[in-house]
């Protein structure tokens, strides 16, 4: 739209609103005016006809002259639109008879019957009615009235209508005069400012339209004008500072489209971070889409004086080009005070595209043409450097969105890098034992399971070892956990040399070690457990004190499918024959002959016995151990641990449950100690969280959930006090029914924990599937984490996990108060362990107090 046009349209708009504006507001002044005025002039015409009339009547008159006064009345004001009207009353009508006059309206009734004046205005009309009532004076005519009866009504009305009709008309007249007027006035306005600013900005126009390139910015020259109005001279100022400014900051499309292009690439997928460094090869490529560049190379910083480079080329490249790179990139390092140490560098050369043209540089291009970026402490993955080779750097804008891509690769390829080295660090920790460097029980438990199967496609045996180190918690309790943890490293090691290759080592807990041995018979399995045990007995460690300490072992053996069909029987098996080494004297491999394996399966026969009797008899006990939130340092919660009485003494869970699951009746044990248990916390008045372990086999039984959930009613215990336990390795089998079931308790309130959080790599697959609450971390990393930096750094990782989805963190095996200090700095939530509290019958006071050293 042009100015001119614009400032007519306004003055157009600006008149139409004005004369609209004025021709309502008068209308509405002279219509109220009308109004009033009528409104006066009826009331009056009622008065002075009603005083006219008491006049005469007060003289004593005839029926003529009554006739004729009303007569007259309702001529008088028919020119000017006043019409009067005398009305009689019922009262004179019986003494007088009626006269001639209109039938009464509801109006006229309602005054007559009221004796209250009534007024009523309407469209171009204004009427009023007035009651004659009767006084003493008039009750010498009025025989049959009294004072204050209605005698009758006088009505006038005013009609001004045509009084409107005529104003509103001349109204209109005037402002049909007035508008051409205002309309001259605008055109000469409109005139007036186009020809002081139009020429003026024709010729800023022809300037801009020659601008194709920001060098066309240079060639523009503002001259200075007058437009004739402060505002447009100022804003025309403005537009000249502006230009100048243009011409310091302006980039070519093509640059834009240049780092617009890179920048969509900065994509990280899980593809990218499996092959990150395929991923920086493409990254290269594609830069060359907008800029020729040879070499890409990032360096990350491994330890104090350790680097790594990474160097990314386009196509092959010359053994004397990659010396000359590395040789600068060096040369780079050495020169900034933060590296001038750099002792060490390891070197890795990638090509994107081995198909691609050769790649020779000379010193100078090598010297001259590459950019880099240095940092002075390393960024994310370790990165502390970046820098790419390419020959069109020559322009200023060009260098400084090099240097700007730069800063962001740093930042990108750091993340990758580390999100790589974080998933690559998940994934051991997933499937080994972080002390030991062994496998861990959770891939035990698939080994075993897939060499049962691998054994029953080709019709062999094998052995499994059971090991576990005899009074070791003696060099835990005299010498400390660390030289408890540098024996065990020696052990694996010693072991794992006594085994054959093929054979499996793993920790399956604490001082207890399980060897898988494929395709070995009974005599192989006995003749390779006694190899273990001169091994074990040879093994010496020398403490930092100088004392030399050794140790044995016992060890138990099982060999499938002579001593059992499943793994879970094969290591009860092993796991009897180590307790028969132990109680024959320990230090010795018990092979198992006919007799024993008959004892074995009696034993095992005995426990269910027992199961079932203690079931039975509801000899199933509640124990509880405290779970400390470590802020507040109050017990907030209680985790539910099974225990059976059995003559005089008390049975841990690890030694029944399996049991109980095999032979069918873990549901009736889940049941009767989880009613015993809320009976109990009830009763001693706690009023936190029960954590409750829930075994994924009772859901098989259709009618756990219905019980479950009808104890917890009859309890009394909200649903959200309440927190059921799911472990890893538990839930693989039953995963489509364990969902549904633990849906269904999220619905009604209560929560949800993963149990051994850490114990699997599966588990971050629940942590997506499952809504929780809480996660437990598996308590070797707790127990570890102050003497091994990768243990600490999982626990670190997960508590963000955790932080990030808003789930609350428990870390278990907390034993001592060096421990607990140091979840204080990690900032997690809850602590448990025997340092705690151990499992009892009874609890402990809220407010909790450290043991006793």
């Amino acid at each position: 739209m042009r100015i001119k046009h614009f400032v007519f349209g306004a003055s157009a708009v600006v008149a139409s609103l004005f004369f609209g504006g004025a021709y309502l507001s008068l209308d509405r002044i002279f219509d109220n005016v009308v109004r009033t005025n009528a409104a006066r002039t009826s009331e009056a015409t009622t008065r002075i006809t009603f005083a006219s009339m008491y006049q005469l009547m007060s003289q004593g008159w005839r029926r003529k002259q009554v006739d004729a006064f009303l007569q007259g009345i309702a001529e008088s004001g028919k020119d000017s639109g006043l019409q009067v009207q005398i009305y009689r009353g019922q009262v004179v009508v019986d003494l007088y008879k009626e006269i001639d006059q209109p039938p009464l309206d509801a109006d006229l009734k309602v005054v007559l019957a009221s004796g209250q004046a009534l007024r009523r205005d309407s469209e171009g009309q204004a009427r009023h009615i007035y009651p004659l009532v009767a006084e003493e004076r008039c009750l010498g005519c009025h025989t049959n009235a009294s004072v204050g009866t209605v005698l009758g009504a006088v009505e006038v009305k005013q009609n001004y209508a045509g009084l409107l009709a005529d104003a509103r008309r001349d109204l209109m007249l005037g402002f049909g005069l007035l508008l051409p007027v205002v309309i001259l006035l605008a055109g000469l306005a409109v005139w007036w400012v186009g020809r002081r600013i139009e020429g003026s900005l024709e010729g800023l126009q022809r300037d801009f339209d020659e601008v194709n390139a920001v060098g066309d910015l240079r060639r523009i020259a503002l001259a200075k004008r007058d437009l004739g109005f402060d505002e447009f001279n100022r804003v025309f100022d403005a537009l000249a500072r502006l230009l100048e400014k243009l011409r310091s900051i302006a980039v070519d499309k093509d640059i834009l489209t240049f780092e617009i292009g890179l920048l969509e690439k900065f994509v990280i997928t899980s593809d990218v971070v499996r092959d990150w460094r395929d991923y920086v090869g493409r990254l290269l490529a594609d830069i060359n889409g907008v800029l020729p560049a040879h070499t890409l190379f990032s360096i990350f910083k491994i330890d104090d004086e350790l680097f790594d480079l990474e160097v990314f080329w386009l196509g092959p490249v010359s053994d004397h080009t990659k010396s000359m790179m590395e040789r600068h990139i060096r040369r780079e390092l050495t020169s900034l005070p933060v590296f001038s140490d750099i002792s060490a560098c390891n070197v890795h050369h990638h090509v994107a595209d081995p198909s691609g043209r050769m790649i020779e540089l000379s010193e100078s291009d090598v010297a001259v043409r590459v950019k880099s970026f240095f940092v002075d402490r390393p960024k994310i993955g370790g990165i502390v450097g970046i820098g790419v080779q390419s020959g069109t750097l020559d322009d200023e804008t060009r260098y400084l969105v090099m240097e700007s891509i730069l800063s962001t690769l740093l930042n990108v390829v750091g993340s990758v890098k580390a999100i790589y080295k974080y998933t690559r660090d998940l994934e051991y920790y997933a499937t080994r034992d972080p002390l030991t460097d062994l496998f861990n029980q959770r891939v035990f438990w698939e080994l075993s399971s897939y060499e049962i199967g691998r054994a029953q496609r080709h019709g062999y045996s094998f052995g499994l070892l059971l090991i576990d180190l005899d009074n070791f918690k003696l060099i835990n309790d005299n010498y400390g956990h660390p030289v408890g943890d540098s024996y065990l490293q020696r052990f694996s090691r010693q072991v794992q040399a006594a085994l054959r290759d093929g054979d499996i080592l793993a920790r399956y807990g604490g001082d207890e070690f399980v060897a898988l041995l494929p395709e070995a018979d009974a005599d192989a399995v006995a003749m390779i457990a006694e190899r273990v045990r001169q091994a074990i007995e040879s093994l010496e460690l020398t403490t930092p004190e100088g004392v030399s300490l050794r140790s044995t072992a016992s060890i138990g053996l099982a060999v499938f499918p002579d001593h059992a069909e499943n793994a879970k029987d094969l290591l009860l098996f092993a796991d009897n024959m180590m307790f028969r080494a132990k109680a024959a004297g320990k230090d010795r491999v018990a092979v198992p002959t006919s007799e024993d394996v008959l004892s074995v399966f009696r034993d095992i026969t005995q426990k269910s016995v027992m199961v079932m009797e203690a079931i039975e008899a509801r000899r199933v006990v509640p124990f509880f151990q405290p779970i400390l939130d470590v802020e507040s340092r109050r017990i907030v919660a209680y985790e539910v641990l099974s225990r059976i009485e059995h003559n005089g003494e008390i049975i841990r869970a690890d030694e029944f449950v399996e049991i109980a699951e095999k032979i069918g009746v873990i549901h009736r044990l889940d049941m009767l100690v989880l009613e015993q248990a809320l009976g109990t916390l009830a009763a001693q008045g706690h009023q936190g969280e029960i954590f409750i372990n829930l075994s994924p086999r009772a859901l098989v039984f259709n009618e756990f959930a219905r019980d479950l959930r009808a104890l917890i009613n009859r309890s009394g215990i909200a649903p959200h006090n309440i927190v059921f336990e799911i472990t890893e390795r538990d839930t693989v089998k039953n995963l489509s029914l364990l969902e549904r079931f633990l849906n269904d308790l999220k619905a009604d309130g209560f929560k949800l924990a993963i149990d051994d959080f850490g114990s699997g790599f599966s588990s971050f697959h629940y942590l997506r599937r499952f809504p929780i609450d809480y996660l437990k971390i598996e308590g070797d990393f707790i127990a570890n984490m102050l003497n091994n930096d990768k243990d600490r750094t999982f626990v670190t990782s997960i508590r963000s996990l955790a932080r990030e989805m808003g789930i609350t963190v428990v870390a278990e095996y907390v034993e001592s108060a060096a421990v607990l200090d140091e979840l204080v700095a990690l900032e997690i939530q809850r602590a448990q362990g025997y340092y705690i509290g151990r499992p009892a019958r009874d609890l402990l006071p809220v407010d909790w107090l450290p043991p006793a050293a």
